[in-house]
C-alpha cells in the first residue's frame, strides 16, 4: 500500500478536526486516495471513542466475565472425569444423612438441667449420660465426615487445578460433572454451619459430656461412653464445634493445606478456580437465557448458596482476600445478584457474607461494598 504524507496542518489532528476547511480538503484527499479511507476512517473513530479505546486499554479480568452455562442439575462424568468422580461421590452419597441428622438433631438438654438441678440424684444423672452418649456418637461422626470431605476436596482441587488446560474457565467448562461436585461440596458446607448455629445444644451436649468424663475419671468411676470418644479425639471435636462455622474452617484450612503441599503449583491456579467458579454462578444467576434453562427453582438457590460459599472460600484462602480492589472476583455484582432475589429468601446468604468472612472489615475494603453489606 502507498503511504501518503498528510499536510502539515495534519500533524496536529486536533487542530485539524476543529477545521471546517481542512476536513473538506480531508474529503476531497480521501475521495482521490481511496487506499487511505480505511486508515483515516480509524483515526476519526479513535478521536471519536476515546474513552471506549481508554476503557479497552485499561479493562480489567472482571470485565471479561467466563460465559457459559455449568449445567448443575445435569452434568455427567467423562472418562478422563470418572477416577476422581468417583471417589468425591463415595463421600457425598453420604452429605445429605449427615445433614438430615443434623436436622433432626434434638439434644439432651432436659436430661442435663434436671442432671445438674440435682447433683445427688444418681438416678438422673445415669439418665443424663445415657442420653448423651448416643449423642456425641452422632457429633464424632459429623467431625469425622468433615475429614473426609476435605480429603475429597484436595482430590477435587487437584484436578480443576492442574495444567491440563490452559485456565481455570477451561477447567470448570471442560469438567463439569468435576465443577459440580464441588459445588455441591460448598452448598454442604453452607447447610451444615447453618444447621449448626441454630443449634446451641450441640456444644451443651458435648460441653456436659466432657465434664461428667472427667469427674469420673476423677472418682474412678466406668465410663462406658469413653470408649465412643477418648480424650484426644473429645479435645479435637472440642475445637471443631468451638468455631462457629465448623465445617467451612476445615474446608479452608484445606484448601490452605492444599496449597501449601503442592508447592510447585502456583496459588493463583486455586484462587482463580475459585473467582472463576463464583463468576460463573453471578452470570448465570443474572443472565435470563441461562436462567431459564434452571429445570427447578432449588436450582437458583443452590446457584446462590455455591456462589456465597466458594466467595467465604477464596476470602480465606486469597491473601488478601475476596473485597480488596485487586480480587478477581466482582463482589458489587454479587451482592447485587442476591439483593435482586425475593425478600427474605436469601438473609442467611447475605449474613454468611458479614458475619463469616475474614475480610471485610479491613481498610482495604471498599465503602460502597461495606454499605451494600449493612
Amino acid at each position: 500500500m502507498k503511504v501518503y504524507n498528510f499536510p502539515l496542518r495534519a500533524q496536529s489532528p486536533y487542530r485539524w478536526l476543529s477545521s471546517v476547511v481542512c476536513r473538506r480538503r480531508l474529503q476531497c484527499f480521501l475521495y482521490e486516495h481511496q487506499e487511505a479511507d480505511l486508515w483515516w476512517r480509524t483515526l476519526r473513530c479513535w478521536f471519536r471513542n476515546m474513552g471506549n479505546l481508554l476503557k479497552v486499554l485499561t479493562c480489567t479480568d472482571l470485565e471479561q466475565e467466563p460465559n457459559f452455562f455449568l449445567d448443575f442439575e445435569n452434568a455427567q462424568p467423562t472418562d478422563a472425569e470418572r477416577e476422581v468422580w468417583e471417589q468425591v461421590d463415595v463421600v457425598l452419597k453420604d452429605a445429605k444423612a449427615v445433614l438430615d441428622e443434623l436436622q433432626a438433631y434434638k439434644g439432651a438438654g432436659q436430661e442435663i438441667r434436671e442432671a445438674i438441678q440435682n447433683p445427688n440424684d444418681e438416678v438422673l444423672q445415669e439418665q443424663a449420660w445415657a442420653a448423651v452418649v448416643p449423642l456425641v456418637g452422632k457429633l464424632k461422626k459429623f467431625y469425622q465426615f468433615s475429614q473426609r470431605l476435605e480429603a475429597a476436596l484436595h482430590s477435587l482441587l487437584g484436578a480443576l487445578t492442574s495444567e491440563s488446560y490452559n485456565d481455570p474457565t477451561q477447567h470448570l467448562e471442560r469438567e463439569q460433572a468435576l465443577a459440580k461436585q464441588f459445588a455441591e461440596i460448598l452448598h454442604f458446607t453452607l447447610r451444615f454451619d447453618e444447621l449448626k448455629m441454630t443449634n446451641p445444644a450441640i456444644q451443651n451436649d458435648f460441653s456436659y459430656y466432657r465434664r461428667t468424663l472427667s469427674r469420673m475419671r476423677i472418682n474412678n468411676v466406668p465410663a462406658d461412653g469413653e470408649n465412643e470418644v477418648n480424650n484426644e479425639l473429645a479435645n479435637r471435636i472440642s475445637l471443631f464445634y468451638a468455631d462457629a462455622t465448623p465445617m467451612l474452617k476445615a474446608l479452608s484450612d484445606g484448601t490452605t493445606k492444599f496449597v501449601s503441599e503442592n508447592k510447585n503449583l502456583p496459588i493463583e491456579n486455586t484462587t482463580d478456580c475459585l473467582s472463576t467458579m463464583a463468576s460463573v454462578c453471578k452470570v448465570m444467576l443474572e443472565t435470563p437465557e441461562y436462567r431459564s434453562r434452571f429445570a427447578s427453582e432449588e436450582t437458583v438457590s443452590f446457584c446462590l448458596r455455591v456462589m456465597v460459599g466458594v466467595i467465604i472460600l477464596y476470602d480465606y484462602v486469597h491473601p488478601v482476600g475476596a473485597f480488596a480492589k485487586s480480587s478477581k472476583i466482582d463482589m458489587k455484582g454479587c451482592i447485587k445478584v442476591l439483593k435482586d432475589q425475593p425478600p427474605n429468601s436469601v438473609d442467611g446468604l447475605l449474613n454468611a457474607l458479614r458475619y463469616t468472612t475474614k475480610h471485610l472489615n479491613d481498610e482495604s475494603t471498599n465503602k460502597t461494598i461495606k454499605s451494600m453489606l449493612q
